[in-house]
């Protein structure tokens, strides 16, 4: 009877999904073929309702870039965007919510998407689903009070550190988690190598369907955007939002094709 009362006294969350932690990697792409991951990752992906990649039938590519913090780049890739018309999401910390509302306020009336990347940039694998939520709700919360507006409706999991338990939960609170199946190490500022790096990065990787990661914390990433975005569309490609990829609910299986 003791040991009954023990089980009944630990949360039901505990046992509800598992917390194993995983750390999000893809297989590059070559020749313009899907990138691939494990297929464990596809089918959580699949049973949460979230994304790495697009319809790899369709020349469609979607542009997405972490903001923890400001280093003086996201007005130029504001600039390129509005000048290509190109849409975007932004994930943003709680950190930049404070210290960059202008930009916020900015993305959002050129009609870019702000995405919720948690307020204090947590592994959420490791924090309880109190903190969890606590950590989505805060962004959402400074979100609206900036903009008026409460349509924050994606997620970038931190350091793309993820489990079951974060996916399911992250849904419950009404996110579509979003990965990536292009990037490259382009967040670290003191080992930029010039645009023409960053624009080498991203075109031998780029497939149709790509979720693009980029950070604007990169200045190589600033003075390669146009010409990234200009020579893409000759290629064929165009330019989405998140908005259009889960409206066509769909997530390829490349590694079962």
């Amino acid at each position: 009877m003791l040991i009954f009362s023990f089980v009944l006294a630990v949360p039901l969350n505990t046992y509800a999904y598992s917390n194993q932690k995983h750390d999000w990697f893809f297989k590059r792409s070559k020749d313009q073929r899907p990138a691939t991951t494990d297929q464990k990752f596809i089918d959580l992906l699949e049973k949460y309702n979230g994304y790495y990649i697009g319809d790899t039938s369709e020349k469609n590519l979607y542009l997405t870039f972490d903001n923890g913090y400001e280093n003086g780049y996201t007005e130029k890739v504001l600039d390129v965007l509005k000048a290509k018309k190109v849409p975007a999401a932004f994930f943003v910390t709680g950190h930049y919510l404070k210290d960059q509302s202008d930009l916020v306020k900015r993305m959002v009336n050129e009609g870019h998407i702000v995405g919720n990347h948690s307020w204090h940039h947590p592994d959420l694998t490791a924090v309880s689903d109190e903190r969890l939520k606590e950590e989505l709700q805060k962004v959402k919360d400074k979100y609206e009070e900036l903009t008026g507006r409460k349509d924050m409706m994606y997620l970038r999991p931190p350091r793309g550190v993820f489990s079951e338990r974060t996916l399911a939960l992250s849904e419950k609170e009404g996110y579509t988690n979003v990965f990536w199946s292009l990037a490259y190490m382009d967040w670290v500022t003191n080992q930029q190598k010039g645009a023409d790096h960053a624009y080498r990065s991203i075109m031998k990787q780029v497939h149709p369907g790509s979720i693009l990661l980029l950070h604007s914390v990169s200045k190589d990433n600033a003075e390669a955007l146009g010409r990234v975005i200009d020579d893409l569309r000759k290629q064929g490609y165009s330019f989405k939002s998140l908005d259009h990829l889960v409206s066509n609910d769909r997530i390829p299986n490349p590694i079962a094709d």
